[in-house]
């Protein structure tokens, strides 16, 4: 449905789950793509799965942590190299683990603060220069914590909706360079890392999908499409807007799941 034919997109956090079929998606519909992370391993495998999808592609990978401001400059160069121009970007860092807000340490408060917060908004800040001669879009992989409020996840609620605040602050100040900003916010997605974590067994994710309106966990791909509509012209007047993509999940379903995810957690 969508043609990137000749597009530069950055996913950052592109080697894995949501991210990586985004960084895919976008390379069967013809975009060049650079994708990044921490792990050198999943980097080399991402690029692989690239080039399957588009031969014709000029597909790069990064290596660096999103905290590491100086790797994080010297990755952005490399891709400045490669690409001059980034039509698109998708920031999609983050970490996350459950934990009551009693027992978490300070570190690991601040360590999910700099990876999905800080760590946000210095991926935004080092695309910007590559982005505002032209113009383009970016796209922030966001959670429901960021407006669900949810029990042993203090530290990913406050720095979530830190992130969707970015999103809405950078969309008016970044504007006028045509650089439109929207965050993406998954509901429930099956075969991915977070919800495996925070739903550890199969019968708590059959409870979680009796909760969502359209009855079922969503996939990767779910979240893929809306980045590609995002991304495209079709919401040329779209900016600032927190979208949650969760089957109508966060409407009110969300209640008893998260509760039995909290008191799981609890007894672990």
């Amino acid at each position: 449905m969508f043609s990137y034919h000749g597009k530069n997109v950055v996913v950052v956090g592109g080697t894995s789950g949501i991210n990586l079929a985004i960084a895919v998606r976008f390379s069967q519909a013809g975009a060049n793509v650079a994708v990044a992370s921490r792990s050198a391993a999943k980097v080399d495998a991402a690029v692989e799965q690239l080039k399957q999808a588009n031969p014709r592609g000029n597909h790069l990978g990064v290596c660096f942590d999103v905290r590491d401001l100086e790797r994080l400059s010297q990755g952005f160069a490399i891709i400045a190299d490669a690409m001059e121009q980034v039509d698109i970007l998708v920031s999609g860092a983050a970490g996350n683990f459950p934990a009551p807000a009693e027992k978490l340490s300070e570190n690991g408060f601040k360590s999910v603060m700099d990876i999905d917060l800080l760590g946000s908004f210095q991926v935004l800040k080092q695309a910007y220069p590559l982005m505002n001669e032209k113009g383009g879009a970016i796209i922030q992989i966001s959670a429901p914590q960021a407006f669900v409020p949810m029990p042993m996840q203090v530290h990913v609620c406050a720095a979530k909706a830190g992130v969707d605040m970015l999103t809405k602050t950078l969309a008016i100040e970044w504007g006028p360079k045509g650089i439109r900003i929207n965050s993406i916010v998954p509901g429930p997605i099956a075969d991915t890392e977070g919800f495996n974590r925070l739903a550890p067994s199969e019968e708590l994710q059959t409870h979680v999908a009796q909760g969502v309106p359209l009855k079922r966990n969503g996939s990767c791909d779910d979240i893929a499409n809306a980045a590609l509509f995002l991304a495209s012209d079709m919401a040329s007047y779209i900016t600032g807007t927190v979208l949650p993509v969760d089957g109508g999940w966060s409407l009110g379903g969300a209640g008893s799941a998260i509760a039995e995810i909290g008191q799981l957690a609890r007894r672990s």
